[in-house]
């Protein structure tokens, strides 16, 4: 078998066995080294983006996991379920509402009404939307350290509070209410502050 150079790499003449005739074989081309470096610097180009994308992730994970982490252990250790139920005592887990919650046991409404009924409206997606709101800006003062006491009403939650008179007791509060819309009224509490809370 012979060997001869050819521009496109080494080529080799063999005898056929049948004829006698010469055959060229020409090796499996391989890549130059430069082509080889190209080829590799392509694949660590496109792997760069991915190992990025990976840290990311990780990244993400682990901050939302301690997020989720302090979330549960904050919502447990502050008695976060118990802000869910209708029972008055999952107010009283704020040291500064346990006057209040004193003052509603002595009150006339005591054995009507609980907390929820006049501090949230009555509508279902009302009370929870204004149960989130409440229960997202004091846990954030209680959490900061960050209020007043004795605890003092806002005045969206003054609203609220109007409100849920009015609709329990519209049947006879109804001819008190102003004619016109946008009329100035007082609340109910201004005349009627121990119906809720006695004493306060």
């Amino acid at each position: 078998m012979a060997c001869r150079r050819t521009s496109a790499g080494p080529t080799r003449e063999r005898a056929d066995g049948q004829n006698g005739s010469m055959t060229k074989e020409t090796p499996s081309e391989s890549p130059s080294e430069p082509e080889r470096h190209t080829a590799g610097a392509d694949e660590a180009t496109a792997a760069a983006p991915k190992r990025r994308h990976t840290k990311s992730v990780v990244v993400l994970a682990l901050v939302l996991g301690v997020l989720a982490g302090v979330g549960t252990f904050t919502f447990g250790y502050g008695k976060g379920g118990s802000y869910l139920s209708n029972n008055p005592e999952g107010c009283v887990n704020c040291h500064v509402m346990q006057d209040h919650f004193d003052s509603w046991q002595q009150s006339s409404h005591h054995h009507v009404a609980v907390c929820n009924d006049c501090h949230l409206p009555h509508d279902a997606i009302g009370k929870w939307v204004v149960k989130a709101d409440n229960g997202f800006f004091h846990s954030l003062a209680f959490t900061l350290g960050n209020f007043k006491d004795p605890i003092q009403i806002k005045p969206r939650n003054r609203r609220v509070t109007q409100g849920t008179c009015v609709d329990c007791h519209n049947d006879f509060v109804h001819s008190l209410m102003p004619a016109t819309e946008g009329a100035d009224m007082l609340n109910c509490v201004h005349c009627h502050a121990d119906v809720g809370h006695a004493g306060r």
